[in-house]
This record gives structure tokens, C-alpha cells and sequence, in this order.
């Protein structure tokens, strides 16, 4: 019966991707089934936490991340969870022997964005490790299923990754997180005069961050590469669109890929590997 209690939780994880997230979702559908269950399980995890921080206004946000924190430790330590959530989490976390410092990275990063308006460079540097880089290397410690060279080899590109699309997100919503939220996360960039000039600073982190993040996706290994491809592809169309957009026009609207446009770049990457030229 145990069984039908993992069953149920992992199958609350999915549901969560699925209805915050399709592009991650449909890229995660792409994954070797064997590779699926563990990666809805930490996206569960991680859009919970972000919704606390980002969306339960009416509520003490505080509590209820620190609550949340607890109770995943809880989970860890444990084994099980009531919270189906975090029982999933806890799963694959030891299941894959997740290292803890990835999970206090990340949870230091969610706690600035309870106090934290802006950011120093440093700061910056350490929230995007916290609140993406470490995503990352969760889910390459699933792609790697246990082959720990082979993750020390590819963490510096999935590191890479993950910032790439926390800084495109970031762009997308400096609308919501300016106006809405009162963050500014990119360091000495003022957002009542933002500049192509500032603009393109940005840009060219990012463009470096896919770069590094390209050569690692190409060595992952057959079960993942795929699916990491395809996310890689959203993304990158992302930021080429986000990329034509004119700097105030980033504080007017949030700039998303059309579904048609998704299901081409999708078409696309899978003639690319089936004729193995990613």
C-alpha cells in the first residue's frame, strides 16, 4: 500500500508541473520515462516554494515558507511526508542522494525574496546560484543515475542552464517583479531609465550562459539530452524574441512563445536528433 501513497504524491507533482509550467512539462514528457517521475517531483518542490514567496499576499509569507522549509527537512530526514509535495521531493532527493547544501541553497535564495529589493552583484551571483543553479544540479543528479564523474564533468553547464533561464525569466517579468513585487534583481540596472546599452549587457550574460550550457546538453547522456534540448530551444526562442523587444517596451508587457511556435521548435528538434546534428 505503500506503494499507491508514492504513487499518488508523484502523480500531485505532475499535476502541479503541468498547470504552472507547459513548456517545462511537454520537455519533461520528452524525457526517458525512467527520468520523468524524479524531475516532477523537484519541479513540484521548487514551484510551491515560489509560489509562497510569490503569490500568498493575504499571508504571512515568512511563516509559511519557514513552515514549508521545516517540514521539508522533515521529509528528508524522515523518509515520508503528509505534505505529497514534499513527499515526492524527498523521494528523489534520496533516492539520487541529493547533496542538502543544494536544498539550503535554494531556500536561502527564496528567503531574500521575502526581505531583499535589490541586489550587488554578489548577491545577485549567489540568488541565481540559490534559486536556479542549484535546480539545475538537482535534475542533472537524476540524469546522471548515480554516475558521480559524470555529474562533477557536467555541473559547470548545468549551472550554466539554469541561470540562463532564471535571467530570461527575470527579463520576461520585469514588469511584474518591478511594479508588482518592488524587486530588481539584475545588479545597477535602473529600471525608470533602462537603456539599450543596459539591455544589451544583460543580454550578453545570458547569451554566454546558453553558450556553456549548449556544450553540456550535447554530453548528457541519451536518456535526458532530448528533453534538456527541447527546454534549451524554448528558451533560447525566448530570449531571441525577448531580444528584438525595444527596453521600455520590457516594462509594458510580458513577452511569451505562442504554442505553435513551441510546437515547431519541438518539430525542428526532433528531425535535429533524429540526424543526430543538435
Amino acid at each position: 500500500m505503500m506503494q499507491l501513497f508514492h504513487s499518488t504524491s508523484q502523480q500531485c507533482s505532475k499535476v502541479t508541473t503541468e498547470t504552472y509550467s507547459t513548456s517545462f512539462s511537454s520537455a519533461i514528457k520528452l524525457l526517458h520515462k525512467d527520468l520523468r517521475k524524479p524531475i516532477y517531483n523537484i519541479y513540484g518542490f521548487v514551484r510551491f516554494a515560489d509560489e509562497i514567496v510569490d503569490t500568498f499576499h493575504n499571508f504571512d509569507k515568512q511563516q509559511l515558507l519557514a513552515e514549508f522549509k521545516t517540514e521539508t527537512y522533515h521529509a528528508i530526514d524522515r523518509g515520508i511526508s503528509l505534505n505529497p509535495v514534499l513527499h515526492s521531493f524527498q523521494l528523489t532527493v534520496n533516492a539520487y542522494k541529493i547533496e542538502r547544501n543544494l536544498v539550503d541553497a535554494f531556500f536561502k535564495s527564496m528567503e531574500w525574496d521575502l526581505s531583499k529589493a535589490a541586489y550587488d552583484a554578489e548577491g545577485y551571483a549567489a540568488y541565481i546560484y540559490g534559486s536556479a543553479e542549484v535546480v539545475g544540479l538537482m535534475c542533472l543528479y537524476v540524469f546522471c543515475e548515480g554516475d558521480r564523474q559524470l555529474y562533477e564533468q557536467l555541473k559547470p553547464a548545468a549551472q550554466s542552464l539554469g541561470a540562463a533561464f532564471q535571467k530570461v525569466n527575470f527579463l520576461r517579468d520585469v514588469k511584474a517583479d518591478y511594479q508588482q513585487l518592488n524587486r530588481t534583481y539584475f545588479p545597477n540596472m535602473d529600471f525608470k531609465n533602462f537603456t539599450t546599452a543596459m539591455k544589451l549587457q544583460i543580454e550578453k550574460e545570458i547569451a554566454e550562459d546558453f553558450a556553456k550550457a549548449y556544450q553540456g546538453i550535447l554530453q548528457l547522456p541519451v536518456k535526458a539530452r532530448f528533453g534538456v534540448y527541447v527546454a534549451y530551444k524554448y528558451y533560447l526562442s525566448l530570449f531571441r524574441k525577448i531580444k528584438k523587444v525595444q527596453p521600455a517596451k520590457i516594462l509594458e508587457q510580458r513577452i511569451r512563445i505562442p504554442n505553435y511556435s513551441k510546437a515547431f521548435i519541438l518539430a525542428k528538434a526532433g528531425i535535429r536528433t533524429q540526424f543526430n546534428i543538435l
